[in-house]
């Protein structure tokens, strides 16, 4: 799926503490630029399963099979996976705003690469850069989030600036799908392009400058993952996002086997609504019930697998189940960005872009099992699993909860 002193930014929202004489945090919220982070927390995230839309159109203009074209979706994770991890290490020291400002310039010329390249491979190599700076970026947001907001206001800053991923999912995909078929494939990696260079204007305008990461404070990668409630966080981010990409990435054949008329773009619409209000619920209440929001989000993902799997059939109940969904699903980013801040101190970068590693792990992993799901079984199965790996995630938050989401800052 995206954030001054610099803050130690694993330090619980709602704690007061002084900061550091290096840079000072905004005294209220810096909605502007936050904004900003969302627009391009929005832009990161639409063109990762675009070409999945535009297969017969690709593969047509670079006279390719759909097979072929389809790698484009693959190569962009894989250069997420490879890089987000080394890219936010080697640069967790550099101060936030030029290496903000560069991911958004490489991200930009990988874009236009893709959309001007005659060649396949060519293409290839441009999508997995796209997918190394998308990974630095989103490694960075949360952090930077945190580090140039006033500690009382810190879940909520990223709550916002995690605004651009329902969005993105809801409305950049399908219409990336929709210009591509309309007009030309090359119009959707044009148009994200033109998008691009807008928000690298607003950033260089709108966001402040922060300090990055003090040399005393950093720790080796694996050491990271050791610190007391990381593996957790992560565990539940792996089983959380694999039951929701496992059915986001298949509503067609879920909506195909069940028999309901409802297209799966407007299935697609009314999940993206329905996350953007529990984007709002979450900001209003992650700094103070953090663990009660987690918990509560969750059971509610669980319940609307239940609801997918009794009333398959039922217009209205798979409806009531998508927006269940989307307001349990809507907020997770924000939730689990803010937990594994909290949990790993100073190192947030480092453990955010392991965040945004096991998303990605979560998206091939989901694609490979849903398709075996449906090979074997058929589209009514998928919430079954759905429902499986919400009730797990559940379990895992709840046994770890001390050290991965407390009661109590």
């Amino acid at each position: 799926m995206t954030r001054a002193t610099p803050l130690d930014d694993g330090a619980p929202a709602c704690a007061a503490r002084e900061p550091s004489p290096r840079t000072t945090p905004a005294p209220r919220l810096p909605l502007a630029a936050l904004l900003v982070m969302a627009a391009m927390g929005f832009i990161l995230i639409a063109p990762e399963p675009m070409p999945a839309g535009l297969l017969p159109q690709i593969s047509a203009g670079l006279d390719i099979t759909e097979g072929t074209a389809g790698q484009l979706v693959s190569v962009y994770a894989l250069g997420t996976i490879a890089a987000t991890m080394p890219a936010v290490a080697l640069t967790r020291g550099m101060r936030r705003k030029p290496v903000f400002l560069v991911g958004i310039l490489g991200f930009l010329a990988a874009n236009l690469v893709t959309a001007f390249s005659p060649d396949i491979a060519l293409s290839l190599g441009a999508r997995f850069i796209a997918g190394a700076f998308s990974g630095l970026l989103w490694g960075m947001l949360a952090g930077y989030a945190r580090r140039i907001t006033a500690p009382e206001f810190a879940g909520r800053a990223l709550a916002i600036a995690s605004v651009g991923t329902p969005v993105g999912l809801a409305v950049g995909t399908p219409l990336g799908s929709w210009l591509g078929t309309a007009f030309d494939w090359r119009w959707s990696f044009g148009t994200l392009g033109i998008l691009t260079a807008a928000t690298a204007l607003l950033a260089a305008v709108l966001v402040p400058d922060a300090a990055g990461q003090r040399a005393e404070s950093r720790v080796p990668l694996a050491r990271v993952l050791r610190i007391p409630g990381v593996a957790v966080i992560l565990a539940v981010i792996v089983a959380w996002m694999l039951g929701h990409n496992i059915l986001y990435t298949y509503i067609s054949a879920y909506l195909a086997a069940s028999g309901v008329r409802l297209s799966p773009g407007v299935a697609l619409a009314v999940f993206g609504v329905a996350a953007l209000a529990g984007i709002g619920i979450t900001a209003a209440v992650i700094d103070h019930a953090l663990r009660r929001l987690v918990f509560t989000s969750i059971g509610l993902f669980a319940a609307a697998g239940l609801v997918f799997i009794i009333g398959h059939r039922s217009v209205p109940a798979v409806l009531a189940a998508i927006v269940v969904w989307g307001i349990a699903f809507g907020g997770a980013a924000a939730q689990l960005q803010t937990a594994i801040g909290a949990a790993s101190g100073e190192n947030a970068d480092v453990a955010n872009s392991m965040l945004g590693v096991a998303f990605n792990l979560a998206i091939f992993a989901a694609g490979v099992a849903g398709a075996v799901v449906i090979g074997t079984f058929d589209g009514v199965a998928l919430p079954v699993v759905m429902t499986g790996l919400a009730v797990l995630a559940l379990v895992v938050a709840v046994t770890g909860r001390r050290a991965a989401f407390p009661a109590t800052p």
